[in-house]
């Protein structure tokens, strides 16, 4: 029996899942951390510790019941299937020092006693996604540590987005009530005001001249790109009828484009943090300070 089982009949809060953007938690950390960290072989492994000390401040913070760190394709092929230009500008080669530590990430992320979920078809995304919804519908509670603004729409009762924000100053807590506050939409419009707005950061250029407050106005007057979309004959601005009209089937590929696929996977069974197998994993790779800190805890 799961923790989030006990705590339905006793009525004690649970303890929330710790769902992962992998892959945005090492690009971030690699970034962030000089490359001339390294093991004893000589390899950076700055990615790896960078990463490991994000996940281990929420760890710390929240207690979670079990940690499911998500890896999946760049970009889908669905996705670019729909919009041949999406996540285009990131085709850029993987920087040098990096590739080794995507490839040793699962054996050291495992040794902490975490979950690595893997797709080969759906991004890390869809796989975070389906992860916090279905650990809220079985009653208990999920957060998404992540770096991409885009899963604000998971957003919800019993799911909360940890955004890492920039600078070292940790990760900012985003529930329904902070994402109607930044964009001025619930957390479900999020694939509707990405697909007006656009987003640069994966190749959706949005509806031409629409920017994100007369995105949410139209989402706000209207209910849905859709509606949006029904309406736009009648709209008053002729830049803005234009853009809607000439762009129609794009916005609703991109609206698909934002919207999370159900990843077909299942909540994790509790699984405590491994602090003497995180440290052993840390001194294997030269990471002292780290292991030492594991191995405090483990005591």
């Amino acid at each position: 029996m799961r923790v989030t089982d006990v705590c339905l009949i006793s009525g004690v809060v649970p303890a929330p899942l710790l769902v992962v953007d992998a892959p945005s938690m090492l690009f971030r950390a690699f970034y962030a951390l000089p490359s001339k960290i390294v093991g004893p072989d000589g390899r950076p492994v700055n990615a790896l510790l960078g990463s490991a000390n994000l996940i281990l401040r929420e760890v710390e913070i929240h207690a979670p019941r079990a940690v499911v760190l998500c890896f999946g394709p760049d970009a889908a092929s669905y996705r670019t299937e729909l919009y041949p230009a999406y996540h285009a500008k990131r085709d850029e080669e993987m920087p040098d020092e990096l590739p080794h530590q995507f490839e040793d990430s699962r054996s050291f992320f495992e040794a902490f006693g975490w979950t690595v979920a893997t797709s080969g078809e759906l991004e890390a995304d869809d796989l975070l996604g389906t992860y916090a919804r279905r650990e809220a519908e079985a009653g208990g509670r999920a957060m998404l540590l992540t770096g991409d603004r885009d899963m604000y729409q998971c957003a919800r009762d019993g799911v909360t987005v940890l955004y890492v924000r920039t600078g070292g100053k940790g990760t900012e807590e985003v529930g329904p009530d902070e994402v109607r506050e930044r964009y001025g939409i619930g957390p479900e419009l999020v694939p509707d005001f990405i697909a007006l707005r656009g987003d640069p950061s994966d190749g959706l250029p949005g509806a031409k001249g629409v920017g994100p407050k007369t995105a949410a106005e139209l989402l706000r007057k209207h209910g849905s790109l859709e509606a949006v979309l029904d309406s736009a004959i009648r709209e008053q601005r002729p830049k803005l009828r234009a853009a809607l009209i000439d762009a129609n089937e794009d916005l609703l590929a991109f609206k698909d484009i934002a919207t999370l696929r159900d990843a077909g996977v299942e909540p994790p069974e509790d699984r405590p943090t491994d602090w003497a197998g995180a440290a052993a994993a840390a001194r294997e790779r030269g990471m002292k300070r780290l292991a030492e800190r594991l191995e405090a805890s483990a005591d």
